[in-house]
């Protein structure tokens, strides 16, 4: 611990002290402060760990960029232009530019802390408590943004309804008639699956119907793996006359499955999706489906995130931003009742 002060108190911890207590150089500790590369392994771990105790915060940098650090797991789905689009317009009504990277190397977070940005907002799947560490130890506030895992209490988070989205895609289905409604949701452990899962139960079992397992698959979010279970739904003995998709690319797959069934949209098989991704509108039919505010949810999450930076505490740290139905062509009522 730093030596108190002549008055009882003790001093403000110095890159100097976590030097010592690290056994390295005060340029070591700044290398590993800024993200150089050029620290081995084992001393940087030494170096992070003090610290981490020591709770150390980089002073005022005047050297910090104006950009906020947009992080994305995935640049290829349609979720990312939303995102972008939503975070491009916070930074830009701030006046501050927008960086975009992705966690595809082992150095990533290295580059990203030498660039130090003014804040961090993370669209991927769910950043390790080391990393956001690392980040908070630079005082580089981080928002998550629709995140698959529950973040830690003290990172805030910025989501939408996914349970009430649920409750009203199925709803939907069942005011229109249909009693044999199937689910493919994605991950089990993806934490707006389970909330989806929940919400379309709750609406069965509150309207008199039985949960049944059976209707339920769960697949990776892509129309390819959505097909085939989609596939293997459309193949029971009893099949379902309507699939709610937890995604609008599962969606898609659910079309590719009907198709190979010969089966039309939405007279033999009602479909609901989930996102509202812009494709939806052009899919034939066009897609019913739960709108996500996905461009709201980044406006939101980077104004946050730049707040932080700024040092003003937010009222509302984690944040769910209201879901709707957006109807479209591909539900009807169904055009026969299964025996169940």
């Amino acid at each position: 611990m730093p030596p108190p002060t002549s008055d009882g108190a003790p001093h403000r911890t110095t890159i100097a002290h976590i030097a010592a207590e690290a056994g390295v150089s005060v340029p070591t500790v700044s290398k590993v402060v800024n993200g150089r590369p050029d620290v081995a392994p084992e001393t940087r771990e030494r170096v992070e760990a003090a610290i981490r105790r020591h709770d150390y915060r980089r002073r005022a940098d005047t050297r910090r960029s104006t950009a906020v650090e947009l992080v994305f797991g995935d640049l290829t789905s349609p979720r990312t232009q939303l995102l972008l689009q939503g975070a491009e317009e916070s930074a830009t009504a701030h006046h501050l530019s927008l960086t975009v990277s992705t966690p595809t190397h082992p150095g990533w977070l290295d580059a990203l802390i030498g660039r130090k940005p003014l804040a961090v907002v993370a669209t991927t799947a769910a950043l390790p408590r080391s990393d956001l560490a690392k980040l908070a130890a630079r005082a580089i506030p981080v928002v998550m943004v629709d995140p698959t895992a529950e973040p830690p209490p003290d990172t805030p988070s910025v989501g939408a309804t996914n349970w009430t989205g649920a409750v009203t895609a199925t709803r939907h289905l069942l005011t229109s008639g249909h009693e044999r409604i199937a689910l493919i949701a994605g991950p089990p452990d993806d934490l707006p699956t389970r909330a989806r899962l929940d919400g379309y139960r709750a609406a069965l079992e509150t309207a008199g119907h039985p949960f049944d397992p059976t209707l339920v698959h769960h697949t990776a979010p892509t129309p390819s793996a959505a097909a085939t279970a989609a596939t293997a739904l459309l193949s029971l003995p009893t099949r379902p006359t309507a699939i709610f998709a937890c995604s609008d690319l599962q969606a898609l797959g659910v079309y590719e499955a009907a198709r190979r069934h010969a089966l039309h949209i939405p007279d033999d098989l009602s479909v609901v999706g989930f996102d509202d991704l812009p494709l939806s509108a052009w899919t034939s039919p066009p897609l019913t489906t739960i709108r996500q505010p996905l461009r709201d949810m980044a406006t939101t999450a980077t104004t946050l995130a730049i707040s932080l930076a700024e040092g003003r505490t937010p009222p509302h740290p984690n944040q769910e931003l209201p879901t709707t139905l957006t109807l479209r062509s591909s539900t009807t009522p169904p055009s026969f009742r299964p025996r169940c």
